[in-house]
Parts: structure tokens; C-alpha cells; sequence
């Protein structure tokens, strides 16, 4: 029930009854007025948005949108690492982690007792810092790790992710950036009045209670970005552009110097200064009551006081007059990058700079994508745009070909900018440019997260909302003129900076070491009042709405009998259509490399160039994706297109021309990209090492076309497995706008098949190998940290104990709140990321696995392994954490809507796992009555002490074998055996 209509009921029950006489009434005083808050629209704003701003200078956007009872929130501040002081970097990255720690009230078990030991804390880092002698540190940071210890005692760790999961919150998290600091949070609608409480309370005031357990997570951070290569790259490319901004001069994680010298003082001072509401926007976009939603937040946030917020000066940059070369060395792929510098957000020039990087690259035809991707100039190359306030800059990036040299590919990437400078693009396609944009920020603006960060982007820009939505139409009317003058102003043959990605040992590889840190205690059973008082408010209860594929998915069919499951798209004129067969590489690795060749071929009427040119002019798009079981081909764009397009989508599955060349490009740039694969992390370990333990050395991930086959491949016999995609039997998916009779009419006009369809062969199944013992696999790379996987495989998908699991996940190591995250990032400090979660299969007939995960420092490895198994074996019981899973469920649940094409694939999913219903009924109506002895009971039996792989990827030279010994046999994986080549 709405407050208005609560506010209404409690006036009526105090009105004088009607049956008191007039000489005995006394005069019932007026009802307070309610107060009006005055907001600014735009005509014809696609999000229908308010803009409020609260007395205090709070700004709010609102929209509403009821795809789903449910809201998506952006806490964002003015502040971000430019604001960091040149003597502590990183400031605003790591104030952002210490305001999830809670308030004196928030998080507070013993304020008073806290805040002495605090006082103690913050005193002791202020002498840390002036420290050298390593002796003398040590022994400060010995003192500060024994008072955190005690100071830790008084305070609830991670009361905050357990309240704001307990409400059902989903993506509860923050980022900073250059210029802002944005808390992130999808809430449920009746839960605005708890959401509000609680965010306003720790936006009021900083605890920085269990510093340096978090600085240690931040250390953790930081050398997870020392092993990107791409972080590594991005950072000299905006120092050799920025030599005077902290755009360049500064990194929003800070330098190992700062982060090992941190100030409490400072990041208070950073605090006061910069969070204050006048420079602060609350983003709102979802199922809302306007006039509610901005009394509530004015209720809690207008209590915020405002203050005058530090000026900001840019310092202004040099022009590049040569260019600037730097080199990064690792151990991924080589590639380059370059940038040219642009001014900022609110200029013509960078409204022009967005034009001028999707007229180089859009995906399908731009000067990039037609002339370097599509005829396979290099191995992959895109451009993009980083609009800031103060500058911009134009991004190019390029991976080489083998034997192609750094220099080539960036000749070939400036070759593009000349076209744009001359304007040797045709003229249709800016004017296509617009169109598709619109497009894309309909289909963007289905998404509240979309809708709410769009606020934020003019919030953090100084631009007024009318002027963020104008700036579409002055984009859909830039010339190509402008273009070619604005691409000759800042786009010159020299003033570019470059970045060359080579492969090998970084020469100047830091690292942050590990300070000595006691694990501190989390109290979690213990609730501050706040906490309690805030919990028992009362929400208005909302009923869960379950899928009912009966109704939310129409069937119907066409010749020959082809199902078609569709659902109607009742928003915008958008539509996506799927064919899908269920066969894929598994049974066939040419199948992959058939669909893979198919974006570089032409038909009978058109080249593959003009071919792309077509469906960008339609506003659609086409692909085929092989996956290992099943094959899509996909057709989306705008419905009025909708037989155009599938017209021109048939003729590229019916009529595809073989080119010798292409494919002979393509198998190079095959065997070029599995070489690089080898020098991909996250590639080792997340699917080579994972199919390795699952499967053994013959698995869907190793099979591929051994390079002699590959080399042997003829162009007509991929041809002919795209032609073959449709002859066999399939089903479609549709949702868009159309009635059934129109689509089934287009699909039998415009889908071509056979008469008779083959039968699709059976699935090609690799055997899942049962663990007999307990074994320990690593491989070798050079990086700073270790990464562990512990991969246990359980029995096959059992529909009957997917509520427990869902609880055990939420519980044990779902979120921020979970215990595995307390353990091991919030009391022992032993990792940046740390998770486990028991994975349901895909299919009924193949098994559940449990993966846990963590990365951490290579000298922290024994505690990290340690704390892991300890927790898997034995679970702590935590009966507030309990009581909040099951909360955070069953508000999830609640507030969940599948809609849109989601329904199609959700039930595609439920087919394969063999259920005809919406399983998450089953989880809403038993989590209630599941009991820890339940849950624990089936940790015990599938859990506990099971046969496992654990899977390590680290520096050789860091590991430590001898403990790793402990957990199993341990063998080296080479990549050989890894990969199959």
C-alpha cells in the first residue's frame, strides 16, 4: 500500500465522529500540508523523467518503468580519481570500499568502545607513513594489526551487504572512474522506504572501521591490475596523452607507493569534502510511484547537509606535436593502441568524435569493419570513443596477423583516419549511423540499468537533462563536412600516442606485498540496532509472478511442420528472430569453422561488403553462432524491415559464394588466434584447465580440426555446411511487435527449406570423468598472484533439491554477504575475490559441479587454500545469515519478472533440463520451510570431504608446492596438453 494511502487512512481515523454535537466539538487543527516538490521535465523525453532537487541541493532522477516491480539505483558522486590528491592516489577508489563499512550506528556493535580503537588505528597509519626504516614499520603496522583485532570486536563486518541482500538487492556494488564514484543497487519497488534508511545512513557519516583487512583487499586489487595486460596498456596510453591531468598523471587504483602508505585522515577529509548532497545525484529507473518515491528519499537524504564543494581546475594540456611511443610488456598476445586527444564531453567536437568512431567501426560497416575485418587485414581491430569533461580521446585497437608486425597494423589502423579525414566514405552512411543509434538506445532503453546510467552520465557531465536528450538530434544532424573539419583538426599524421603490447617479462613488473594480518572477527550473528530497527519496518507485500509457458509462450507452426515459439513484444518496433538446431561442434568442428567463414562471403547479388552494407541500411543485423550443441542463426532489427530483412538473411544462408581467399585468410588468422589463446589467462584457466578435469585431454574444449586438416579445408565444404543448416529439422523463435498471422505468413513466404527436413543427428556427448582420488593440476604463467579453482563434480541435475541449492549458494557464497566472502576477504584479508556456488547442470542427464574460486597473493596461497577446504568441510553456522538467504530469495523472487525474449530462452533452457514448468515456484514455496539441519545435512552428504581438483594458475617460481601437496597428487598441465596443439 502506497504512504498516500496510508497517510489517508490515519486522517480518517482521527476525525471527530459525525454524531458529536456542535456545542461539545472541539476544533480538529488541520492536517499538516503535504510539502509540493517542484521538478523539470523534457517534451518528448523517451524515459518520461522527473528532475527533482531537494532543498539540501540533492539531485534526483526518476522514471518510471514496469517491466518489472522492481528498481534499479545509481548513488553517484562528482568525485573520482582526478579529484585524488598527487600525494595519495587512489583516495577516491578506496574511500569507495570503506562507505560500505557501515556508520556509528550502521555496522556498530560498541560505538564508543570502536571509535577509542579507531582513534588509535588512524593515529598509528599517520606515523606508518613517515616511516622508511622497515624494522620500525613493521613493528607500527604489528600495533595497528593488534588494535584492529580489538576495534573489530565492537563492530558487525558486512552488515550492510546482509541488509541490503536481506531486501533482496541485486547487484549491490560500486565503481569510480576518472570523475565519479557511483553505489550501485537493483531493489526491489516495495523495498524504497529500507533502501533509503540505509543508504542515506552511510552516505551521512564514514566509519572506517576494519581498515586493514579491506587495504589488504585493495593490495589484492592492485596486483590483479599489475597481471592486465589490458589495464597495463590503457594506463600508459592515457599517460603518454595526459602529461599534465590527472587523466594520465594518476590511476584511479593509485601507485604501490600510496597504497602501501594509506592516510584515515586524508580519506575523511576526501569524505567531507566531496560527499556532500549538492554534489551528489540519486538515478532511479524502474517500477515507481514518483510522488512517493521523492518524499521518501527527501525524508532520509534531505536530513544530508550541503557545503561548498573544492573548485576543480583542469590543467591544461600541450598539443602532441610528434608522436608519443610507449611499450608494455606481458605475457598476453601482442596488439597495439592508439589515441588521439579530443576536448571534452560538452564540445561540438566530441559530439563529432562519437560520429567519427562509428563511421570507423559500428560493428558491421565501417570503415574498419568493411576494409580491415571483413577482408581480414589484421586479426581483429575496432575504434571507440572515452568521452570525459575536461578532454576526450579517440581509441584505435588492433591485434596483428602472424608474421605482421606492430608498425604494419598501425599503419594500416591511421590509413582508416585518413579516409575519414578526406571523406572517402559514402554518403548514406552517417545518415544510416543515426538511425542505427536509435536503435540501439531503444533497445538499450528496454534495460532499467541502461535508463538510470544515462542519468548518471549527465549528472557526472554538468549537463542538464534537456541538454543530454538534445544532444541526439545535433548528433543526427552532423555533416559530413563537420566530420572531415573536425577529423582534420585533432585527427594530424603526429599528434597521436601509441602503444605497443609486446609479449614478454615486464621489465619494471611491481608488486604489493603482503603485510602481516591477523584474521579479525566478524560477529555474525550479532545485529546492531539499527539493523534491527530497520529490518522490522513493515513492506508492503508483493506475490511473485511465475512463467506459465502455456500462456507466455505462443507455438504455432509452419511448412513442414517447423515449430515457432514466439512472444509478443508489446514496447517498440524491434524484433528478434532465431533459428535454432540442436546439433552444434561437438558433433562437428567444421561446423564452427563453416559458420565462422560465413561473415566474410558474399551471395549471388551482393559481395560480403555490400552484403553488410544492406542489413545496416535495414537497421538489422544477422549471425550464426555455433556453440558446443546447438546452432543459432539470428536475424534482429526493426519489425517494419522485418521481410527485407529476412529476405536478404535467407539469401545468405541459401546462396553464400565460396572465396579460396577468404578462407585461406581465415585458417591463418584460426591458428593465429589459438596461439594467442595459449597466452590467455583466463582462457587457461577458466575453460582449458575446467574442461581438462572434467572430460580428461579428449573434451569439447580440445575439439578442433588438428592445423594439416585445417590447412586442407575447401571452400565448398563449409559452403555446403551453411547451405545445409536449414535442411535439417529446427525450431524458431520470434519476439516482436507481429501478430501470429503475420509472422507465420512471412516465415512461409520467406524461410526456405526442403521438402522433407533430415532428422538432426544425435548429440555427440563427452563422458564426464567420475573423481576417484583428490589431485591438484597447474599450469605455469608469469603473473603476480595465483588463481585457485576447486572443482568437485556431484550428482546429475535432480529437480527436487534445487531449493536447497539455491539456499546453500545464497548462504555459503553467493554475494558480499556470504560467508565465504567473509571468511576470506573480510576477516582474514586473503583475497580480493572469493566465491563458491554449487552449479546446477544444463541438461537432466549430466551432472551438478561445485566451483569455489579465489585469487590471491602467490605467498598467500597456503591460507587461502587452507580457508577454502576448511569452509567447504565445515560450514559455519550463522543463524542471521540464515534468516537473510532466505529473505534475500524470497524478495528476489518476488520481484522477478522474465519478460521479453527472456521467456523464449528460459523456457528453451527448462526443455533441456527436462521441466514443463517455472522451477522457481518450487524454490519460493520451500526455501521458507528448508532448516539449517536440512541445508547442513546436504553439505554433509555433497560437500564435505568429496573427492576434488583443484586447479592452480601462477608463476612457477612463486608457488608453493610443497603445501599444494597437502590437498592431492599434483601434476603440471602443459599447454600442449591443454589445448590439444
Amino acid at each position: 500500500m502506497s504512504l498516500a494511502l496510508l497517510s489517508g487512512l490515519a486522517l480518517s481515523q482521527c476525525k471527530t465522529p459525525n454524531t458529536q454535537s456542535a456545542s461539545t466539538a472541539t476544533e480538529t487543527p488541520a492536517a499538516p500540508e503535504e510539502k509540493k516538490y517542484n521538478y523539470t521535465t523534457v517534451p518528448n523525453d523517451p524515459l518520461k523523467a522527473r528532475i527533482y532537487t531537494l532543498d539540501n541541493g540533492l539531485t534526483v532522477y526518476l522514471s518510471d518503468y514496469k517491466d518489472a516491480p522492481r528498481i534499479q539505483t545509481y548513488i553517484a558522486v562528482r568525485a573520482g580519481s582526478k579529484n585524488d590528491p598527487a600525494t595519495a592516489t587512489g583516495l577516491a577508489h578506496y574511500l569507495e570500499h570503506m562507505v560500505f563499512k557501515g556508520t556509528s550506528r550502521l555496522g556498530a556493535r560498541d560505538f564508543a568502545k570502536e571509535q577509542a580503537e579507531l582513534a588509535k588505528i588512524e593515529n598509528l597509519y599517520n606515523v606508518y607513513r613517515t616511516k622508511t626504516d622497515l624494522a620500525e614499520r613493521k613493528k607500527i603496522y604489528y600495533q595497528i594489526d593488534s588494535i584492529s583485532g580489538v576495534a573489530a570486536s565492537y563492530a558487525v563486518a558486512n552488515e550492510y551487504d546482509k541488509m541490503v541482500g536481506a531486501i533482496g538487492t541485486n547487484g549491490s556494488n560500486a565503481y569510480t572512474s576518472v570523475e565519479q564514484t557511483v553505489y550501485t543497487g537493483d531493489i526491489p519497488a516495495n523495498q524504497v522506504e529500507k533502501w533509503a534508511q540505509v543508504e542515506a545512513e552511510r552516505f551521512g557519516e564514514l566509519v572506517p572501521r576494519l581498515f586493514h583487512t579491506e587495504l589488504e583487499a585493495v593490495y589484492e586489487e592492485k596486483n590483479r591490475s599489475l597481471d592486465s595486460d589490458g589495464s597495463k596498456v590503457f594506463e600508459a596510453l592515457m599517460a603518454g596523452i595526459f602529461q599534465k591531468h590527472q587523466y594520465g598523471t594518476q590511476t584511479t587504483i593509485g601507485t604501490v607507493e600510496h597504497l602501501k602508505n594509506p592516510s584515515i585522515t586524508e580519506i575523511k577529509k576526501y569524505f567531507e569534502a566531496y560527499y556532500v548532497p549538492n554534489n551528489m545525484a540519486i538515478a532511479m529507473s524502474g517500477d515507481l510511484d514518483y510522488d512517493q518515491t521523492i518524499r521518501t528519499i527527501d525524508k532520509y537524504f534531505g536530513k544530508l547537509k550541503n557545503q561548498p564543494v573544492p573548485a576543480y581546475n583542469p590543467p591544461a594540456e600541450a598539443p602532441i606535436t610528434q608522436p608519443i611511443v610507449k611499450e608494455v610488456f606481458g605475457p598476453s598476445a601482442e596488439s597495439i593502441r592508439l589515441g588521439f586527444r579530443f576536448p571534452g564531453i560538452k564540445s561540438k567536437e566530441a559530439l563529432v568524435l562519437k560520429m567519427i568512431s562509428q563511421l570507423l567501426s559500428n560493428g558491421q560497416a565501417g570503415l574498419i569493419d568493411l576494409n580491415l575485418n571483413q577482408k581480414q587485414k589484421v586479426l581483429g581491430a575496432s575504434a571507440g570513443e572515452y568521452t570525459m569533461n575536461d578532454y576526450s580521446v579517440l581509441l584505435l585497437g588492433a591485434t596483428p596477423r602472424q608474421s605482421q608486425t606492430l608498425d604494419e597494423v598501425k599503419n594500416i589502423l591511421l590509413s582508416q583516419v585518413e579516409l575519414v579525414k578526406q571523406g572517402k566514405f559514402e554518403d548514406w552512411l552517417i545518415p544510416a549511423i543515426v538511425n542505427n543509434t536509435k536503435i540501439a538506445e531503444m533497445k538499450a532503453f528496454e534495460s532499467n540499468e541502461a535508463r538510470a546510467d544515462a542519468f548518471v552520465s549527465a549528472y557526472i557531465a554538468h549537463l542538464d537533462w534537456k541538454d543530454y536528450l538534445a544532444m541526439r538530434d545535433e548528433f543526427a544532424k552532423i555533416t559530413k563536412q563537420e566530420v572531415v573539419d573536425v577529423a582534420n583538426k585533432y585527427l594530424g599524421p603526429n599528434n597521436y600516442v601509441v602503444v605497443y603490447k609486446r609479449t614478454g617479462k615486464d621489465p619494471n613488473i611491481q608488486k604489493v606485498e603482503k603485510p602481516t594480518i591477523t584474521a579479525v572477527p566478524v560477529n555474525r550473528d550479532v545485529q546492531s540496532e539499527f539493523y534491527k530497527t530497520v529490518m522490522a519496518g513493515k513492506t508492503p507485500e508483493l506475490k511473485p509472478v511465475f512463467l506459465d509457458y502455456k500462456k507466455d509462450v505462443g507455438e504455432t507452426k509452419i511448412k513442414n511442420n517447423i515449430p515457432v515459439y514466439f512472444t509478443r513484444n508489446q514496447e517498440n518496433g524491434l524484433f528478434n528472430l532465431y533459428y535454432v538446431l540442436e546439433t552444434g561442434t561437438n558433433n562437428n568442428p567444421k561446423l564452427g569453422l563453416a559458420v565462422n567463414y560465413l561473415k566474410y562471403l558474399g551471395t549471388d547479388k551482393f559481395s560480403a561488403e555490400e552484403l553488410q552494407k544492406e542489413f545496416f541500411k535495414l537497421g538489422s543485423s544477422f549471425d550464426v553462432f555455433s556453440s558446443q550443441e546447438q546452432v543459432y542463426v539470428s536475424l534482429t532489427g526493426l519489425d517494419d524491415n522485418f521481410e527485407k530483412g529476412l529476405a536478404l538473411f535467407e539469401s545468405v544462408l541459401q546462396n553464400p559464394q565460396p572465396d579460396q581467399q577468404a578462407l585461406q585468410d581465415m585458417v591463418a588468422g584460426v591458428l593465429k588466434e589459438r596461439a594467442n589463446a595459449k597466452l590467455n589467462k583466463g582462457i587457461i584457466h577458466s575453460q582449458a584447465m575446467v574442461n581438462y578435469a572434467k572430460y580428461g585431454p579428449k573434451n569439447p574444449f580440445t575439439n578442433i580440426i588438428p592445423e594439416a586438416e585445417l590447412r586442407k579445408v575447401k571452400p565448398q565444404e563449409l559452403v555446403s555446411l551453411i547451405k545445409s543448416i536449414p535442411t535439417y529439422e529446427h525450431h524458431i523463435l520470434y519476439y516482436g511487435p507481429r501478430a501470429t498471422e503475420n509472422l507465420t505468413a512471412a516465415l512461409n513466404t520467406g524461410h526456405i527449406v526442403p521438402a522433407n527436413l533430415k532428422p538432426v543427428p544425435p548429440l555427440k556427448v563427452f563422458p564426464e570423468k567420475d573423481f576417484t582420488d583428490r589431485q591438484v593440476y597447474w599450469t605455469d604463467f608469469n603473473m603476480v598472484q595465483a588463481e585457485l579453482l576447486f572443482l568437485t563434480k556431484s550428482f546429475n541435475f535432480n529437480k527436487n533439491l534445487v531449493p536447497t541449492i539455491t539456499l546453500y549458494n545464497e548462504y555459503f557464497g553467493g554475494n558480499m554477504g556470504s560467508i565465504v566472502f567473509q571468511e576470506l576477504r573480510e576477516s582474514k584479508a586473503l583475497a580480493y575475490s572469493a566465491s563458491s556456488r554449487y552449479a546446477n547442470a544444463s541438461r537432466k542427464d549430466r551432472a551438478n559441479y561445485i566451483l569455489s574460486y579465489i585469487g590471491t597473493q602467490s605467498d598467500k596461497l597456503p591460507e587461502a587454500t587452507a580457508g577454502m577446504q576448511a569452509l567447504l568441510n565445515e560450514m559455519p553456522q550463522a543463524e542471521a545469515n540464515f534468516a537473510n538467504a532466505k529473505e534475500s530469495i524470497l524478495n528476489s523472487i518476488s520481484t522477478e519478472r522474465i519478460t521479453k525474449s527472456d521467456i523464449l530462452f528460459d523456457y528453451e533452457r527448462s526443455k533441456r533440463l527436462g521441466l514443463d514448468y517455472d522451477i522457481r515456484q518450487d524454490i519460493y514455496q520451500s526455501v521458507n520451510s528448508l532448516t539449517f539441519t536440512d541445508m547442513k545435512k546436504f553439505q554433509e552428504q555433497f560437500v564435505k570431504g568429496q573427492n576434488q581438483v583443484i586447479l592452480v594458475i601462477g608463476s612457477k617460481e612463486r608457488l608453493n608446492f610443497k603445501e599444494l601437496q597437502k590437498y592431492g597428487k599434483v601434476k603440471q598441465l602443459s599447454l600442449k596438453e591443454l589445448f590439444g596443439y
